[in-house]
């Protein structure tokens, strides 16, 4: 199979992550990310997370900045909308969509999967493709307990160092979630190893998502 790159070793790449809870970016692309940097593209990240409060804000915002220890600039947006909510919040997530479309134009989106059991991911995911219409996005998977894994078609094979390293911040940052009976390094390398195998990846794990639409020129 042949494979598409990105970006190449010192590329600069703008890249918008939205996420609805605390972790979902860092569980979703977290590995991606690391691995781009680790391989020498300049990343510009606007990343936001649009349920914070109390200590899940505190927690987003110091794990964002330890993914983003490497990129060549980050900004960190966390909001306040009500975890569970979102479909029920729909005009004012809106109206924080639009604003952000005026403030950037990234060159990548990841974002959430349209087919996500969460209803705050799903309207995380819609809101996306309203908004952005004319970017590329990549919607990632988060592993939960309602068995909602699907079927990617892209996948992003990553380092062993790059996934341990992901595995590592998310234990370390995310204490309000290791009460979860998911929220484990086992589910984690398990869900890569798997997407690993499924692309063949040189050292075994990989990251996987799905593109609704991609321009090959």
């Amino acid at each position: 199979m042949r494979a598409l790159q990105l970006a190449r070793p010192g590329d600069r790449l703008s890249v918008l992550c939205l996420g609805a809870h605390s972790d979902d970016i860092e569980i979703g692309a977290g590995a991606t990310l690391l691995g781009l940097m680790e391989r020498g593209v300049r990343l510009d990240v606007h990343w936001c997370v649009l349920s914070g409060g109390g200590v899940r804000d505190d927690e987003a915002r110091k794990s964002a900045m330890d993914f983003l220890a490497k990129a060549a600039s980050a900004e960190i947006e966390i909001k306040s909308f009500r975890d569970g909510f979102f479909p029920e919040q729909g005009e004012a997530v809106k109206q924080w969509f639009e604003s952000l479309k005026g403030r950037i134009d990234p060159d990548l989106i990841l974002t959430h999967r349209r087919d996500d059991a969460h209803q705050d991911h799903r309207q995380v995911c819609q809101l996306t493709w309203n908004t952005f219409r004319d970017h590329q996005i990549l919607e990632y998977e988060i592993p939960k307990w309602d068995g909602d894994i699907g079927q990617p078609n892209v996948y992003v094979p990553v380092s062993v160092a790059a996934l341990e390293r992901k595995i590592e911040l998310l234990m370390a940052h995310f204490g309000s979630q290791r009460s979860k009976q998911w929220f484990d390094d086992e589910t984690f390398r398990g869900l890569a190893r798997i997407r690993g195998m499924e692309c063949r990846a040189p050292e075994r794990y990989a990251e996987a998502f799905f593109a609704r639409k991609v321009a090959l020129i």
